[in-house]
């Protein structure tokens, strides 16, 4: 009976701290936002740790006051007796020298390779736990500064921890901490914070790795130091070299000269950066990061060629400075920012041809769609500026196209006509047949009438390009390509309410990875409500793939593009072959675009790549749970449904495999798909509870 007389205070206790406990909200990517309340009352899944205090004694010791808790400040039990699910805690300390700029871990372990062996950065062990109340603990360091340590540095510890639910169907916890303190109790004013962890979420979801414990830039910081150095390749791991040269990938010069990136035995050659590696402050973003300006005011040859790696600093080599020895002269010639772009300033050797700001610019501003009824030809004013607001006339101009599609209930099933070979759109040149005053007003006659009989909403959407040579008559003269903001106007054709197309993702949302959309289609189209017109249902390759570069693809079925089945597709990418599935598009030129090389960049909870769960990434107001998606069946020659009806075309983009096209089929008749009556926003099995990823 002892047993008993022990626990049933303890249990008492618990039970008081959980009544008192207010409850913790879920969100809707957590898989606990649809598990029974009763059971989630009584778990609390989720983990917070907070480093309360730390402190460095005169011998050396290092110890941390910490605590556990759930999102709404239940204090958790380390060893999962007295609240579920134990949790699993590590342990890191370095500091920051006074003359350097990056930490010195000082827990480290024996590597050896190939390359040789090394001390690199690890967690602490053998280390002393107390815990000093519910859900707080003590934990003092195995590993001791050195004798001699600087008490005036700044020194960190860095806590990350796993909290294991598994056994009650949920998924595992995860979180990290770190906090700053100067061993002789004067205030922290050196830190290292040159890259916010909320720049790289913007493209990963949530940067995690390492089984997904080990989450934020704070963290990786400190391990990923000049003294990580991969034991197999000799490669260095340090942050700043590492990050640079895994986000170029296939873009480096030494990848582009023939010889891989590799760490460890894995190749990261094969990396796509989304963006342009060319905009710094995609991750140097000085809003987010209170030193991410550092690239700007301290260049230095191991950062700067970590990216230009065909650069040799020592000896000169692709070096129009010539050799430098250290980095003491780098910022004489690598000013943070010249007179011009595409000097040796540091933002100018960035510059993007067309994000440059001695370009005009152009601009396409649509006003009023007249003469739109059905059966009419719609008459399209629009103003066409320079960046400055100054009128353009239409002769500056490359390209000047508008296209017209509708209804916008669902594209691409209408026909303008049988001289139209487009699918569901027709797309006019107006580059010599607008009518334009000096001041940029104008006006165009689409020459083709939108359908006898046709009812609701239709749209016209513009393009344009624009070719300007910059600095001419000089050594860095070139010749500039870009394209306007696509604008859409939408239109009622038979005096009904004016009723836009539905928004699903947002451009806004494109870009946390993308940033512009520069090249695709040569700059050309670059708003996802103008995308939509064209990858509509019923299009396919079937203009390009006659002349595709591979002839064997010449013979091969057309691929669908629709918007919903492209992009689903293009970012489950290397996701695709184990689905037994495969996605190549033959675009302009007979170009070859296979999609299973593209590495989504978006990690799941345990820190593993090209993680599709979370819909919100592209999908905006919840819209990826509004089933239909689409009234239209989207043709797909290649797929395994063919034409797929609007739902299971959505779906089918990521769940590519031949179970899941069965699925699909046994659930739709004659009378339709009856997805709805489980995947709908209140059904048991909804879009978004399927895709809870926490």
């Amino acid at each position: 009976m002892r047993p008993v007389i022990w626990r049933v205070p303890i249990i008492l206790a618990v039970a008081i701290t959980m009544t008192g406990a207010k409850k913790a909200t879920y969100g809707p990517h957590d898989k606990a936002a649809y598990t029974s309340r009763v059971i989630i009352e009584f778990l609390r899944p989720g983990l917070v740790v907070t480093i309360n205090s730390a402190t460095m004694a005169g011998d050396g010791t290092i110890s941390a006051v910490y605590t556990l808790a759930d999102p709404a400040g239940l204090q958790l039990d380390v060893n999962g007796v007295y609240t579920p699910g134990p949790i699993t805690v590590s342990y890191i300390a370095g500091y920051i020298p006074n003359n350097a700029e990056q930490y010195v871990n000082y827990n480290t372990r024996v590597s050896t390779g190939t390359a040789g062996t090394f001390n690199v950065p690890t967690s602490d062990s053998g280390g002393t736990v107390t815990q000093l109340n519910t859900g707080q603990y003590q934990y003092v360091f195995h590993t001791k500064a050195p004798a001699g340590f600087d008490p005036t540095a700044t020194n960190t510890v860095a806590i990350y921890a796993t909290r294991t639910m598994t056994a009650f169907n949920i998924p595992n916890n995860f979180a990290s901490a770190t906090f700053n303190f100067v061993p002789n109790g004067s205030t922290v004013t050196k830190i290292r914070d040159v890259v916010a962890t909320a720049s790289c979420d913007s493209c990963h979801d949530q940067l995690s790795f390492h089984g997904g414990a080990r989450r934020g830039v704070s963290l990786c910081v400190m391990c990923h130091t000049p003294q990580m150095v991969d034991a197999t390749t000799g490669n260095s791991v340090d942050f700043k070299v590492f990050i640079h040269k895994l986000h170029l990938g296939s873009s480096l010069p030494s990848v582009v000269a023939g010889t891989p990136y590799l760490i460890g035995t894995t190749n990261l050659s094969n990396i796509v950066y989304p963006a342009d590696a060319r905009r710094c402050t995609t991750c140097h973003d000085a809003t987010k990061a209170t030193q991410a300006n550092n690239y700007l005011t301290k260049p230095g040859a191991v950062a700067c060629g970590s990216c230009h790696d065909d650069v040799n600093f020592a000896s000169g080599q692709n070096h129009p400075g010539g050799p430098q020895i250290d980095d003491t002269q780098c910022a004489n010639c690598h000013i943070p920012q010249g007179e011009l772009d595409f000097d040796a300033s540091i933002i100018g050797a960035h510059v993007i041809p067309a994000d440059s700001t001695m370009l005009d610019g152009v601009a396409v501003t649509l006003n009023l769609v007249a003469s739109g009824a059905a059966g009419s030809k719609p008459v399209v004013s629009f103003k066409l500026t320079d960046t400055a607001g100054k009128g353009l006339a239409p002769s500056v101009l490359g390209t000047l196209s508008f296209t017209m599609a509708g209804p916008t209930t669902d594209y691409g099933y209408t026909s303008f006509g049988s001289d139209v070979t487009t699918p569901g759109y027709v797309t006019e040149n107006a580059l010599t047949a607008s009518t334009c005053d000096a001041s940029g007003n104008c006006t165009y006659n689409l020459t083709h009438a939108v359908p006898a009989g046709a009812t609701g909403t239709y749209a016209i959407g513009v393009e344009a390009r624009r070719t300007e040579t910059l600095l001419p008559n000089t050594t860095s003269s070139q010749a500039v390509t870009y394209g306007a903001k696509n604008q859409v106007m939408y239109f009622s054709v038979d005096g009904s309410p004016v009723a836009p197309r539905r928004t699903v993702v947002a451009t806004a949302n494109c870009q946390g990875c993308h940033v512009e959309f520069t090249t695709i289609h040569g700059g050309l189209r670059n708003q996802t409500e103008y995308c939509v017109i064209c990858h509509n249902p019923s299009n396919t390759d079937s203009s390009t793939r006659p002349t595709a570069t591979v002839v064997a693809q010449r013979s091969l079925p057309n691929q669908g593009i629709d918007f919903n089945l492209l992009v689903h597709r293009i970012h489950t990418g290397v996701n695709l072959p184990a689905l037994g599935a495969s996605y190549t598009v033959i675009g302009f030129g007979g170009s070859i675009n296979d999609f299973t090389t593209i590495l989504y960049p978006a990690m799941s909870p345990t820190g593993t790549p090209t993680d599709t769960e979370n819909c919100s990434m592209c999908h905006v107001n919840g819209s990826e749970q509004n089933l239909p998606l689409g009234l239209n069946p989207t043709v797909s020659p290649q797929g395994l449904i063919n034409p797929a009806p609007a739902i299971t075309a959505s779906c089918t983009g990521c769940h590519a495999d031949a179970p899941s096209a069965a699925h699909f089929l046994a659930n739709t008749d004659s009378l339709g798909e009856s997805c709805t009556v489980c995947h709908s926003a209140t059904g048991q099995f909804s879009v978004a509870s399927v895709h809870a990823q926490y």
